[in-house]
C-alpha cells in the first residue's frame, strides 16, 4: 500500500541504496603473534585431524612447520599438503582432494598467499560435495555443509582470508573460474603481522598492490553499497599510508601489520561489491604472459582508472579515497584529485620495481587484440562502473602498452 504523502521511489537507486546481504561467517582475529592461539582454536571448532594446505616457500620459511608444531602441542593430527603452486589450477585442487580424502580430515587450514587458501577453499568443495570444481564455477553451487576452514595469510594483499571465492583456473584453458559460496569462508581468519616478515620485498610488492587495487575497485563497482564502501576506504588509507614504509623498512612489523589488516578489509569489501575491469585486464596477461598478478593489476590500473574517472560518481569516489589517504585535501576538485591520486598510485608503482608499460614487460603489440577478447569475457568486467567491452580494453591496453 501506498500512503499519498509517500513519494513513489526513483526508477534507479541511489548508489548508497543498494541492497547487499553480509554475513558474519569469518571471525577476524589480528595481532602479533597470535598464530600461537592456532591449536587452541582448532579444537574449539571443534577439529582433531585436519589438512594443512600450503605452498614449499612457506615450508621454506618454516611457517608450516611452527603451525604444525603447534597443533600437535594440543593434539591435533596434521596431516601436511605442500604442493600448491600459484594461480592453482583445477589439477591441484584435485591433488589435495586426494590427499584429504585419504586422510579422513574434519577441518582445513590454508597457510600462505591467495594461492593457498583458495587451494584449500576448492579443496573443500569438492571433498564434501564431489564432482569437479567447474561444477562450482558461479555462486551458490555447493548443496552440502563443507568443513571448517582457518585461513592464516602470510602475505598481505589478496584478502582471501575474508572471502567465500576460491579462484581456480582451469588446467586446459587457463580460465580463472570464481567458485563462491557462503559455505566456502573460512571459519576464522588468523592474522599475524610476524607471518609476513619472510616475504622477499618482490612479494611484497606484488600483494600490496594488489590490495590498493583492490581497495580502489570495489570502491566503484555496480555492487558498491554502503557497507562495502567503508571498508574499500578504510582499507585504502591503510595499505597506501603504510606500504611505502613497508618497502623502505621491510623488519616494520607495525607497518606490515596495517597493510595486512587493509587487505583483509578490502577483501571484505570484494565479497559483496566485486572487482572492475583492471582485474579483467589482468587475468589474461598473467595466463599468456605468466606476469604475477600484482604486477599484472599493477600495469593496468592507472589506464582503468582514467577510464571509470570519466563517470562523475566513480570521480568522487576516488576523490574521497584520495583525501582518506592523504593525498589530497577536502576542497580540491575531484578532477584535480584523481589526477593527484593517479600520480601518487604511479610513483608507488614505480617503487614497487615494476616495469612502466606492457612493452617494457614484454606483451607484445600484435597480442593485444587476443588479451582484449579475452579481459571483455572475464567475470569482473560486468561489475566495473563504466560498460566496458572488447574495443574498451583493446585502448586500454593500448594505453598500458605505451604507459603513462
Amino acid at each position: 500500500m501506498r500512503y499519498p504523502d509517500h513519494p513513489e521511489p526513483s526508477a534507479a537507486p541511489s548508489p548508497l541504496l543498494i541492497p547487499f546481504d553480509q554475513r558474519g561467517q569469518t571471525r577476524l582475529i589480528f595481532g602479533v603473534r597470535e598464530i600461537e592461539r592456532i591449536g587452541t582454536l582448532v579444537r574449539e571448532l571443534p577439529a582433531q585431524r585436519v589438512l594443512l594446505v600450503t605452498d614449499p616457500g612457506i615450508v621454506k620459511a618454516g611457517h608450516a612447520r611452527r603451525v604444525q608444531n603447534l597443533l600437535e602441542a594440543s593434539q591435533v593430527e596434521v596431516i601436511l599438503f605442500d604442493r600448491v603452486h600459484e594461480n592453482p589450477t583445477t589439477a591441484d585442487v584435485q591433488r589435495a582432494v586426494e590427499v584429504a580424502r585419504s586422510a579422513n580430515i574434519d577441518a582445513i587450514i590454508g597457510l600462505g598467499g591467495g594461492s593457498s587458501m583458495d587451494t584449500a577453499k576448492g579443496c573443500n568443495f569438492v571433498l564434501t560435495n564431489g564432482g569437479r570444481m567447474l561444477d562450482y564455477w558461479g555462486v551458490n553451487k555447493a548443496q552440502l555443509p563443507m568443513l571448517p576452514m582457518i585461513a592464516i595469510p602470510t602475505t598481505a594483499g589478496t584478502g582471501s582470508e575474508c572471502q567465500s571465492y576460491a579462484l581456480i583456473a582451469d588446467e586446459v584453458t587457463h580460465q580463472k573460474m570464481a567458485c563462491g559460496d557462503p559455505k566456502a569462508a573460512a571459519r576464522i581468519a588468523l592474522l599475524d603481522p610476524e607471518l609476513t616478515l619472510s616475504m622477499p620485498r618482490r612479494v611484497t610488492a606484488c600483494t600490496g598492490v594488489d590490495a590498493l587495487a583492490h581497495a580502489l575497485e570495489t570502491s566503484v563497482t555496480t555492487k558498491k553499497n554502503p557497507l562495502s564502501w567503508m571498508y574499500s576506504r578504510e582499507a585504502f588509507a591503510l595499505c597506501f599510508k603504510h606500504l611505502a614504509t613497508t618497502l623502505r623498512e621491510p623488519t616494520n612489523v607495525a607497518a606490515r601489520g596495517q597493510v595486512m589488516l587493509g587487505a583483509a578489509l578490502a577483501g571484505m569489501a570484494i565479497e559483496t561489491s566485486m572487482l572492475g575491469a583492471a582485474h579483467s585486464a589482468a587475468n589474461p596477461l598473467t595466463a599468456h604472459f605468466g606476469i604475477i598478478h600484482g604486477e599484472a593489476v599493477a600495469l593496468m590500473l592507472p589506464a582503468v582508472l582514467r577510464f571509470n574517472a570519466q563517470d562523475a560518481a566513480s570521480a568522487h569516489a576516488y576523490a574521497e579515497l584520495a583525501v582518506a589517504a592523504g593525498i589530497s585535501r577536502n576542497h580540491t576538485s575531484d578532477a584535480n584529485a584523481v589526477v593527484a591520486l593517479i600520480r601518487s598510485l604511479s610513483h608507488t608503482i614505480h617503487d614497487a620495481g615494476f616495469p612502466p608499460s606492457l612493452a617494457a614487460a614484454g606483451v607484445p603489440l600484435q597480442a593485444l587484440p587476443t588479451l582484449a577478447e579475452e579481459a571483455a569475457q572475464q567475470w569482473t568486467a560486468k561489475f566495473n562502473p563504466r560498460p566496458v567491452q572488447k574495443e574498451d580494453f583493446q585502448a586500454l591496453y593500448e594505453e598500458a602498452w605505451k604507459g603513462s
